[in-house]
């Protein structure tokens, strides 16, 4: 009954009944799905969902962009100069809507049963900037459009509020970053408003991306991010004071403190930067993969 309904690759491990428990039990005339689930398992059927493990086609040096990357931070923090990793967190809407996950309550929060935007507050994205030697991060929480200029002034928050008194002798900032979105390598607001805050604070900063596809290995996504989706998970983000206070109450067993500011900044989209601004920037890109890693150092003018 089974072999005239399976699908895929004959010769492969891709196989599956297009029947059901059910409508195979049925067939039968007697039993039920349950016991015709137990005959299908000597046969090397079983209940699978789809397993993520494609990454298309990896970066022709990624390694070599690996070890790179862990040995400039190296470097670095050899030196007491600061290194931070950044990235933005997916966009949530604030209201009574469903957040995945659950907790221990004596009672179910009741929620909105469609995810519309037109019910919601507003749409917040929290961007990130995590800095690894001093297992701290600031969290700004912006309400406009994921752009370049959100995401430095993120840093720029980062570094005024938390870095400038933790590393009052840098002269130095290394980032790592994606390569893709609002800080990928192609952007140029985002290396034009790094050359801002390079005027503004007097350092030279150094950007690493990681190789497209390898975003997991950014330590913000598994040494903060990941922290934050566990505390809040179950909890209706019914509120911008409620993100805050849940991404300000996220803690670990290595004391990871975060620190959560609101920015309701209307960001333009679409800011278009010509050639001549390229230019003009203070940049110098490195041998290994200079679309990757580059330089960005203060004006002597001060001016971007």
């Amino acid at each position: 009954m089974v072999e005239p309904e399976t699908g895929g690759d004959p010769q492969g491990r891709t196989q599956y009944t297009r029947s059901s428990l059910r409508s195979l039990a049925e067939r039968l005339g007697r039993g039920c799905a349950t016991t015709v689930g137990r005959l299908l398992k000597p046969l090397g059927y079983s209940l699978k969902t789809n397993v993520k493990r494609l990454i298309g086609n990896p970066h022709p040096q990624r390694d070599q962009q690996y070890r790179f990357i862990q040995r400039l931070k190296g470097q670095f923090q050899r030196h007491g100069q600061p290194v931070i990793s950044v990235d933005a967190k997916k966009s949530e809407l604030i209201g009574a809507f469903k957040n995945a996950g659950s907790r221990y309550c004596r009672h179910a929060d009741i929620v909105n049963t469609y995810d519309f935007p037109s019910d919601a507050l507003c749409r917040a994205t929290p961007y990130g900037v995590y800095d690894a030697q001093a297992h701290e991060a600031l969290v700004n929480v912006g309400t406009s459009a994921t752009t370049a200029a959100f995401a430095v002034t993120s840093i720029r928050h980062w570094w005024e509020q938390l870095g400038r008194a933790r590393y009052p002798h840098a002269e130095h900032l290394l980032i790592e970053a994606d390569a893709g979105g609002c800080n990928g390598y192609r952007p140029r607001l985002w290396k034009c408003e790094l050359q801002r805050l390079a005027n503004e604070t007097g350092l030279s900063v150094t950007v690493c991306h990681y190789p497209s596809g390898a975003s997991k290995w950014n330590p913000i996504e598994h040494r903060l991010f990941s922290q934050i989706s566990r505390n809040w998970a179950g909890h209706p983000l019914r509120s911008l004071d409620t993100m805050l206070a849940l991404i300000r109450g996220t803690t670990t067993t290595t004391r990871l403190q975060i620190k959560a500011i609101l920015d309701t900044t209307v960001y333009a989209k679409g800011i278009k930067i010509s050639l001549q601004d390229m230019a003009a920037l203070n940049m110098r890109r490195r041998r290994l993969c200079p679309n990757l890693n580059y330089t960005i150092r203060p004006n002597k003018s001060g001016n971007s």
